[in-house]
């Protein structure tokens, strides 16, 4: 990487004290291994700060040792090719992680030398370098045997060209995102899977080629998978997904938003299969607590945002059937009351357990919902946005008996009353009335 010159950077006076000489204090008394170390937990800019101080800072701020974790994300626009090359011939096989993140400029010709020069790199992201093709898979598939996290969201020129190459060279891998590469198949991910057992995260993503083969592929091939995103992969059926609830026994994390073939017949199949399941689900898929919440008992999250057939029976079985539950999202479900969630906070997981409730846009909730969630100890957060009877002086006496708790609301000014005509009172759409 190419140093600044040395007025593009601000030096606080702590290190202008070195700057006259390498003889200065503190390298007579620190040892070279010690200031090594120290400047092994400093980010990008501070080390590239401390390289003007003085050359023999410059030797140890650029020693590759200190280079093994870099996320260029901050300087996306600036970041070209011959910056990830001279990157890589710095740090060389010392480098773990990279995030190239929304790197538009990165192309497969730097990302050679780079897979040339680090070959013990880990995680590897390429989200959003739009220029990134399958030869970049190739060449991570030929040089980097260790790579266990890739992503390539959104690197829309990846076909299963990629997927089988990376099958080849790379059989530690643990973690793929191919969400939205809209040109891969069953083909790649076949390939893909049956190289690489120990898959854990599988996002899939605007994958709109995949169809349940897709899928029964995965099913076959991945024991230890624990997130799969299928959000909008819109061919996929229940047929596919009752393999994955068969083969995947630890899957925590299923995501199907947008996946509109999918119905209650794939409900109980994840239920019994998949006991530690966390859902991300649509309005139409609802029905899932009422085939499968007696065998969620360590249900974490749940969201159901938008799900607006929700009702108070909902949450007086998760208050029964879900004591692990941490995160519940009920945002617009404009059917729960007061009452739900009564039963909630009265429930084995709202003393200990629960941490995040989202309620906004939930018209029926009022200041005495907060009463009953006042005995939740673990709440460390309530989202109540557009809750129109919640009033500042609820909020005041929660917060008496959890003065930690952040509470997002918002109080809209009142709208002023029109000039002329009528005496009601207009208020802003979204305000909360006091």
């Amino acid at each position: 990487m190419k140093i600044p010159a040395r007025t593009d950077f601000y030096l606080p006076p702590l290190f202008q004290m070195f700057t006259n000489s390498d003889e200065a204090v503190i390298n007579k008394k620190l040892p070279k291994e010690l200031l090594l170390r120290i400047f092994s937990f400093l980010d990008v800019v501070t080390l590239c700060r401390c390289a003007q101080v003085s050359r023999s800072w410059n030797v140890l701020a650029l020693d590759g040792s200190n280079w093994q974790r870099i996320d260029l994300f901050d300087f996306q626009r600036d970041i070209e090719g011959r910056v990830v090359e001279n990157i890589s011939k710095r740090c060389g096989g010392f480098l773990r992680k990279l995030s190239l993140r929304g790197c538009l400029g990165v192309g497969d010709s730097a990302l050679r030398t780079f897979s040339q020069n680090c070959r013990n790199i880990e995680l590897l992201s390429l989200n959003g370098c739009t220029k990134i093709t399958d030869s970049t898979c190739n060449s991570l598939s030929k040089f980097c045997p260790k790579l266990k996290h890739l992503d390539l969201a959104s690197c829309t020129s990846i076909t299963n060209l990629s997927l089988k190459a990376l099958s080849e060279g790379c059989p530690l891998l643990e973690q793929l995102n191919i969400s939205w590469c809209d040109q891969v198949t069953k083909d790649g991910i076949q390939a893909l899977v049956r190289s690489c057992p120990g898959l854990k995260g599988l996002f899939l993503k605007g994958c709109t080629q995949l169809e349940d083969e897709a899928l029964k592929h995965i099913g076959a091939h991945c024991p230890e998978l624990v997130t799969l995103n299928l959000q909008t992969c819109s061919q996929i059926t229940d047929e596919g997904l009752i393999t994955i609830c068969r083969g995947c026994h630890r899957l925590q994390s299923l995501c199907v938003s947008g996946c509109a073939n999918i119905t209650d017949a794939i409900l109980h199949a994840l239920g019994q299969n998949c006991p530690r399941l966390r859902l991300k689900l649509t309005p139409t898929h609802f029905t899932l607590l009422n085939n499968n919440k007696k065998n969620c008992h360590e249900l974490e999250k749940m969201d159901l945002e938008e799900c607006v057939q929700i009702t108070d029976g909902t949450l007086i079985q998760l208050s029964i059937y879900c004591p692990c539950l941490q995160v519940l999202s009920l945002s617009h479900c404009e059917l729960i009351t007061d009452d739900g969630i009564r039963h909630l906070g009265s429930g084995p997981c709202a003393h200990d357990r629960l941490e995040v409730i989202e309620l906004d846009n939930c018209p029926l909730i009022t200041d005495a919902s907060l009463e009953h969630l006042k005995n939740c100890h673990s709440l460390d957060r309530i989202e109540l946005y557009d809750c129109q009877q919640i009033t500042r002086a609820g909020i005041k006496r929660l917060r008496t008996h959890l003065p930690n708790i952040k509470v997002h609301a918002y109080f809209a000014p009142v709208t002023p009353p029109p000039s002329v005509g009528g005496s009601r009172q207009r208020f802003c759409r979204c305000c909360v009335l006091l």
